[in-house]
């Protein structure tokens, strides 16, 4: 990545979160669930959301992390050549992973850096 970045030029970096349905599929309702289930339910609502967010940013080539939140937004911080933190917060704002409904997603702390903080992009929990 660092080769990459160096080639690209700017290097920048912006925190995000995301408003909306983007923790899962919804709220379960009735009927008995075992615990095995509950845990399956709990592995697919928590991780999967956000293992779409690490192959986007990964296909993109930035680096950062991505965690879910208690009053349940996702929130994370993106870093790579400009051109590319553009395509992702594009990606964060319309399009996110498959079963999420992106109502809006706020941007801060943006702002060019010398050299990047992560080496990869992964799910904080």
């Amino acid at each position: 990545m660092s080769g990459l970045a160096k080639a690209s030029g700017a290097l920048k970096s912006v925190d995000y979160e995301v408003f909306g349905r983007v923790q899962g599929n919804g709220v379960l309702r009735g009927g008995v669930l075992s615990v095995v289930s509950v845990l399956a339910l709990i592995v697919l609502f928590l991780y999967f959301p956000n293992q779409y967010t690490e192959q986007e940013a990964k296909k993109l080539g930035v680096v950062g992390w991505v965690k879910n939140t208690s009053q349940g937004t996702v929130t994370g911080q993106v870093q790579g050549p400009e051109e590319r933190v553009n395509e992702m917060k594009s990606w964060l704002s319309k399009v996110g992973s498959p079963s999420s409904r992106i109502d809006k997603t706020n941007f801060s702390n943006e702002k060019e850096i010398s050299k990047l903080d992560f080496s990869d992009f992964n799910t904080r929990y």
